[in-house]
């Protein structure tokens, strides 16, 4: 029975029927039917999205023209549609690049620019602009004018998204007040839902960039929402790197290969990778030798009555004379012997540089068959094996085994019997000579596998196991006499064309110990300015900040940031607030789907003092916990750039940062608990010393004891004290604690003091006199200093650099 299917095609012209069917796709088409990918899946989401891309836009600009960014940001309502107007005093974009910036998606600088910045792939705005024609019909207004121009050039367009070309509307010079920048009017079918996003958006916004001014201002606001700057300091500028060979993948590497110049590897590597000169070049072709050719195994040299090696030379030369050929053969027995073990190329050197030696000597010439000749007969005494006798003879020279017994001895527990290392011994010395080739080369892999049988052939003849540990110890011992043969290595055009060739270097270059790239192409926060832009926009007790050292994803370098705000105006209730950002970007939607996330969840915050309800999850308590990311090329989940995917790479980095500034919250939070337990011991014992004192001095009729004084020793402060004896003044610091403290006295008097003894300064404001005093006192020890002053004087104390709960004044 013929089915349906197989008689689809049997109408004659179906198929150029359905070829006339299919035709190119643009990219705006695409998106105008796929605008959730862009993030503009709704009003609410759409008008949080546009601000956001102006918004980057609107900083990338500024800071790449060494500008301070003052950027403003207008929503109205107009009828049935939302406005939205964003301005900048950026460097502006010239007249011929303003339909192609706002209306080509996929058009940017950046893309193929291995540095930091907050957009890349020339898609964010010019979506805004397509969501807006799509939703309200009307053109996207852009009003530009660059540095140093008399006029402003004023655009209106939309996105031909059948080209994705920009079709320009209307286009004139227009008058501007402002000396230079970019301003983009649109309006879309939007809604005011998502307001809180779209606040927190702008406040985090000014978190992460401390350098830029922002406004706000829009329905529901009675004033605008300002953000002052709190650094004049721009990010550091980058620079453009090449990639880092640590994350290249095949088919990058290939591509790159394909590309070049370059007709060595060497060369290639050196040109195209960042981090790679002459010697780690060398290293990453060592290993690459390793993969493409294999190592060559080295063997140990006989002893004379069991190996001839200078009789075997002697045999193998012809017609050099005697002495030529004794001082030849003799010689390469003499290095041999003095050596610890040889492989075959290293053999070939020994022969070429006795025989250039010998021939200076003797006048003889040694060429390359007489040469070769020697090698052969020298390895085959060096490498001498044969299984077992024949025809009942003395068994044949063997050189193999006891070299790999030795090593396998070496390498196996005491548990192994005689019998069992040697026949492991035995079975691995037929494989090695069975399977290495004259030269005995052998990659990692194959090496691996021939242990791995021989393991399993003696577990089924001898019953003995040798597991997995003592394998890969037997393959360590094996290995380490292994050497990386010269060869010479392909060509770049012959890697290129062949994709095993191409992974074994991609290997080599993963492996090879590089340094990090460099991070001139990255612009870090940095600890300081993370701990100031918390400070500027968050009320907090506790603020800690860090950054990591660059690391690696896929040939791009990243740097992790983190900082940790706690306590004061901070929400008590329910979990942290998580802020995450990108390339200084805060990241607004998908945050269940983020790895920043996931990290935060799985880190214990008990350990560091906060509560975590079950051990695991977001934590609970009145903080904030920011994440950034930068990098040359963020790896987002999607097209929206709103979650960052799960790489190993870079979790583990989060989670570092995170830990980093989570130990100062724990000591923080330690310190805290031990001064409120001291406050509670102060407050108890503050109500009963006194009741003590009163009670001392009615029982024994004497003037009511110093309870300063005791309570001081009591709870191991620093008591700081000033008695007035007449015009005589005297301070001292009494130090009861358990290590040296160096308080910073203020006394403040009405009238000048005199006559002062001691280590200490008079500074005259006003009248008013400060006497400043910071003495270092050791633990149980007593300082103090005197000075005179008129009789009636007013005296106010100040002490700082000690904790108030370690604390006792007496003045």
């Amino acid at each position: 029975m013929t089915s349906l299917q197989s008689t689809l095609g049997d109408e004659p012209g179906i198929a150029e029927e359905l070829a006339q069917s299919q035709r190119e796709i643009s990219i705006a088409e695409f998106f105008e039917k796929n605008k959730h990918m862009l993030g503009f899946d709704s009003g609410a989401r759409g008008l949080v999205t546009a601000v956001k891309e102006a918004v980057d836009n609107a900083l990338d600009a500024t800071e790449e023209a060494g500008i301070l960014p003052d950027i403003y940001v207008e929503i109205t309502e107009v009828g049935d549609y939302y406005r939205l107007i964003i301005e900048d005093n950026g460097p502006g974009i010239t007249k011929e690049q303003v339909p192609k910036v706002f209306g080509k998606l996929l058009y940017g600088s950046r893309f193929h620019k291995r540095e930091q910045s907050r957009g890349q792939q020339g898609i964010g705005i010019s979506a805004a602009v397509l969501y807006s024609q799509l939703t309200s019909g009307k053109p996207a207004k852009i009003t530009s004018r660059p540095k140093g121009s008399q006029d402003a050039e004023y655009v209106e367009l939309i996105i031909d998204t059948d080209t994705n070309e920009p079709e320009i509307k209307v286009a004139r010079e227009t008058s501007w007040d402002r000396p230079h920048g970019t301003r983009i009017e649109l309006e879309m079918e939007a809604n005011m839902r998502a307001r809180g996003q779209l606040r927190d958006y702008i406040k985090h916004t000014a978190v992460v960039n401390p350098h830029a001014r922002l406004e706000l201002r829009e329905p529901g606001l009675e004033t605008p929402m300002k953000f002052e700057r709190a650094t004049d300091q721009l990010p550091a500028e980058t620079t453009e790197i090449r990639p880092h060979p640590h994350g290249v993948e095949l088919g990058t590497l290939i591509k790159m290969l394909e590309a070049t110049e370059s007709y060595s590897i060497s060369g290639f590597l050196q040109e195209e990778f960042t981090r790679v000169g002459a010697k780690t070049s060398d290293k990453i072709l060592d290993a690459f030798r390793d993969r493409h050719f294999g190592r060559e195994l080295s063997w140990t040299t006989p002893a004379t009555h069991t190996a001839d090696i200078e009789g075997a030379v002697t045999e193998a030369v012809s017609n050099k004379g005697a002495d030529a050929t004794e001082a030849f053969a003799s010689e390469i027995a003499s290095v041999l012997s003095n050596r610890e073990r040889t492989s075959h190329f290293e053999l070939v050197e020994i022969v070429d540089r006795v025989a250039e030696t010998v021939e200076k000597d003797t006048g003889r010439t040694f060429g390359d068959t007489v040469r070769e000749n020697a090698v052969e007969a020298a390895w085959d005494e060096l490498t001498a094996y044969s299984e077992e006798a024949t025809n009942g003879e003395e068994p044949a020279r063997d050189h193999l085994t006891p070299n790999i017994y030795t090593l396998v001895d070496s390498a196996t527990s005491t548990r192994k019997d005689d019998a069992a290392i040697q026949g492991f011994s035995d079975r691995l010395a037929r494989r090695l000579a069975a399977d290495g080739g004259r030269q005995f080369r052998f990659t990692h892999k194959s090496l691996t596998k021939i242990i791995a049988d021989v393991a399993a052939a003696t577990k089924e003849y001898d019953e003995v196991k040798f597991g997995e540990t003592a394998q890969e110890n037997i393959f360590e011992a094996v290995w380490k006499t292994t050497r990386t043969v010269p060869d010479d290595v392909p060509k770049v055009r012959s890697v290129a064309g062949d994709r095993d060739t191409a992974s074994q270097l991609v290997d080599a270059m993963r492996e090879t110990d590089i340094l990090s790239p460099p991070t001139d192409c990255l612009s870090p926060i940095s600890a300081e300015l993370v701990e100031a832009g918390l400070r500027k926009e968050y009320n907090a007790d506790f603020y800690s900040a860090a950054t990591r050292d660059a690391e690696v994803h896929g040939g791009d370098p990243f740097i992790i940031e983190a900082g940790i705000a706690y306590g004061g105006d901070l929400k008590a209730e329910g979990s942290v607030d998580l802020l995450r950002f990108a390339n200084r970007v805060p990241l607004v939607y998908q945050r269940g789907a983020c790895a920043s996330t996931d990290v935060v969840k799985r880190i214990g915050w008990r350990n560091y003092g906060l509560d975590q309800p079950g051990g695991s999850g977001m934590p609970n308590g009145p903080a904030v916990i920011m994440i950034h990311v930068a990098s040359t090329n963020v790896p987002f989940t999607s097209e929206s750039k709103d979650a960052l995917a799960n790489i190993p790479a870079i979790e583990d980095e989060i989670e570092l940062a995170i830990r980093e500034a989570a130990r100062e919250l724990k000591s923080y939070l330690n310190k805290r608990r031990s001064m409120e337990k001291r406050r509670e011991k102060q407050d108890v014992l503050g109500r009963i010393l006194p009741e003590m004192a009163d009670k001392v001095a009615e029982v024994t009729g004497r003037e009511r004891p110093n309870i300063e004084g005791a309570m001081a020793r009591i709870m191991n402060n620093v008591s700081v004290d000033r008695e007035v004896d007449g015009e005589t003044v005297t301070l001292s610091v009494e130090n009861y604690s358990g290590r040296s403290e160096t308080p910073e006295i203020t006394d403040i008097l009405s009238a000048e003091p005199t006559d002062l003894n001691g280590d200490a300064t008079v500074v005259d404001m006003d009248g008013e006199w400060f006497l400043q005093w910071s003495p270092t006192v050791g633990s149980g020890d007593e300082v103090s200093i005197t000075y005179t002053v008129a009789e009636g004087t007013d005296f106010e104390m100040n002490v700082d650099g000690i904790d108030g709960e370690k604390l006792t004044v007496n003045a």
